[in-house]
């Protein structure tokens, strides 16, 4: 272990693995990650169904197939590792402070720092469902690590409340397991994760959703016991003789995670309160210089694939950084959401990276526009670049790439507004 590190990476997730791993191949000398579990792969290792890889490896991994495989290029890259090790602190300037069971207190300073922590499932005391406290309410993918992992199952008769990718995925996983999924409940008038998931989760084993319903109260005193679901409003209000009690041992809650940002604030970094992750550039550089961040604790992907490409370039540009490659302070042109766009990542470009290199901006929208729409970035009046598709869903992440071609239009700008129109 060394007391400076070119390149020190928190979280060994997708994004902190390929991070780590792309640092060391930019010509970062001194590497290091730093884990608070007890192995490298992060959420990934409880993931055992596929879907893993497409984009990246052009294969179909199960998770810890998938994360397997940046494991062994950490190793063989000679990367440092410190597991079992939770940072207490980091500062502006980039000194970290942790502290290990096996490595005790670590002071350590980074030349460049990548924030790869993720992100953390939202409780049940983060939606304020009333009622008693009885066992049998637990997160997605909490219940996820028991049958995956630890080999326990939470209950025989389940009722998810929240349409996300890992509550679905969790509902075709106790299904396999012989637990009855009564429903799903969703209170939201459309479907929160994928349309895939949807269908091969849900629809393939005939499990109910219920659109624009939420729990009103969990019954049950010791253990759960069901719960009443009601219907609700366009304010997501209850809709009163709506009730209905479903009998029900278990509850699972996937309704929506949280970018894991707590050192970032610590860092300084400032916050982008949609995404609730940092403002970062195209090189996934947060406003604190030589501190990047990438992957779910920017704001939260569909796809692994795409967290794994984001930790690749901020491995790269923390690398840079770190050896003093480009001394020159780039010019900015913000990005900002436009019609129908919740937010915009990243936040801001420098003109220049077009003359290098594609830029793809990512956004969630606001509704569902279920007709071919446009998706378009915008200067004033002036039309920048204009993209395609079949549809945009919440749910569902849209992508739109600024290509070299681009590059005269984009630096003129005074900002870049992306909208998604209906064509």
């Amino acid at each position: 272990m060394k007391d400076t590190y070119d390149v020190i990476v928190i979280g060994s997730g997708p994004g902190g693995l390929a991070a780590a791993a792309e640092a060391k191949k930019a010509g970062a000398d001194a590497v290091l990650i730093i884990e608070r579990d007890v192995e490298l792969g992060g959420i990934l290792l409880q993931c055992i169904h596929n879907g893993f890889g497409v984009e990246v490896f052009g294969e179909d991994l199960p998770g810890p197939a998938y994360a397997q495989r940046f494991i062994d290029e950490v190793e063989q890259l000679g990367i440092d590792v410190l597991l079992d090790t939770m940072v207490l602190d980091v500062t502006p300037d980039r000194k970290i402070y942790a502290t290990g069971t096996r490595s005790g207190f670590s002071e350590l300073q980074a030349r460049a720092l990548v924030m790869a922590m993720g992100c953390r499932e939202r409780t049940r005391a983060q939606i304020r469902i009333p009622g008693m406290r009885p066992s049998g309410v637990y997160t997605a993918g909490t219940a996820q690590r028991w049958v995956n992992v630890e080999g326990y199952m939470p209950g025989k008769r389940v009722v998810i409340l929240g349409s996300g990718d890992i509550g679905m995925i969790m509902a075709r996983r106790l299904t396999f397991e012989g637990a009855k999924v009564e429903r799903v409940l969703e209170v939201m008038p459309y479907l929160t994760g994928l349309s895939r998931n949807y269908v091969q989760c849900l629809l393939d084993f005939d499990i109910p959703l219920q659109l624009r319903h939420t729990v009103k109260r969990v019954l049950g005193r010791d253990r759960v016991e069901a719960v009443e679901a009601v219907a609700v409003d366009e304010r997501w209000q209850p809709i009163p003789g709506t009730e209905e009690i479903i009998p029900c041992d278990t509850l699972l809650l996937s309704v929506g995670l949280i970018p894991e940002n707590e050192l970032s604030e610590k860092a300084g970094v400032r916050l982008d309160p949609v995404t609730g992750g940092p403002y970062v550039d195209e090189r996934y550089q947060t406003s604190v210089p030589g501190i990047f961040a990438a992957g779910n604790v920017v704001h939260v992907y569909d796809l692994v694939d795409w967290v794994t490409e984001a930790g690749m370039a901020a491995g790269r540009e923390a690398a840079a950084y770190a050896l003093a490659r480009s001394t020159v302070a780039p010019t900015y042109v913000r990005t900002t959401p436009g019609e129908h766009v919740r937010y915009v990542v990243p936040h801001r470009v420098n003109p220049q990276r077009l003359q290098e290199s594609e830029v793809r901006l990512q956004m969630r929208v606001t509704t569902p526009l279920e007709q071919a729409v446009w998706i378009k970035v915008e200067d004033g009046d002036t039309l920048i670049a204009r993209q395609g598709a079949r549809y945009a869903r919440p749910g569902e992440m849209v992508n739109l790439t600024l290509r070299p071609r681009d590059f005269e239009r984009v630096r003129q700008a005074q900002e870049l507004r992306v909208s998604v129109v209906p064509r």
